[in-house]
């Protein structure tokens, strides 16, 4: 499964490259910015905007409102991942008491 993250353009760390520094969930990371810059555009012009990311590519924009909606259910599905993996190991020892 693919998955993208969103996160918001902070600087443009080599415009010459497309390369951007983007926050995602208060991580920094430099990602490509290439396949969202519109021809005739300058790269800062692309500061403050919200971007999908996967595998180091900006790949589209988001608006905000869908990327903290994004963001809120990718937690969600972490703390629920995170209960799962918490009932997993609790299977084990709770069948070996029951022996």
């Amino acid at each position: 499964m693919c998955l993208g993250i969103p996160g918001q353009i902070v600087s443009i760390s080599d415009a010459d490259n497309s390369m951007a520094m983007v926050d995602v969930s208060g991580v920094q990371r430099e990602v490509n910015i290439m396949c969202i810059v519109e021809p005739n555009t300058n790269a800062q012009d692309y500061i403050g905007e919200w971007v999908l990311v996967h595998v180091g590519f900006a790949m589209s924009h988001l608006d905000e409102e869908e990327a903290q909606r994004t963001l809120a259910l990718l937690q969600e599905l972490g703390e629920f991942q995170e209960e799962l993996d918490a009932m997993k190991e609790q299977e084990p020892q709770q069948a070996g008491e029951s022996q």
